[in-house]
């Protein structure tokens, strides 16, 4: 072997290493951001049950009276259409 082939074997050699070492690092970095990416969402999900978990007594009431005053409306307008007719002096149809 030559020297120059020696010295050109030793180049390729040192690029291979310095490659490898690239390499490893993006592998590296890689796996690091898809662990963050895993608990950036996890935390966004827990969060967001967790919210729902201490905000739904509260929804569960707004919900109940919301039901509570439809039925109320809705008895309101049965009496009105049990009452007997609004005379027209009143404003009403006869």
């Amino acid at each position: 072997m030559t020297p120059e082939e020696r010295e050109l074997l030793t180049q390729s050699i040192k690029l291979a290493e310095e490659n490898n070492k690239i390499l490893r690092g993006m592998r590296r970095s890689a796996r690091f951001a898809t662990v963050l990416r895993v608990i950036y969402w996890l935390l966004i999900l827990g969060a967001a049950f967790g919210t729902y978990y201490f905000v739904e007594p509260y929804l569960n009431a707004v919900i109940k009276s919301y039901t509570s005053m439809q039925k109320n409306i809705e008895s309101v307008k049965n009496v009105t259409n049990t009452l007997p007719a609004v005379p027209s002096w009143l404003g009403g149809k006869e």
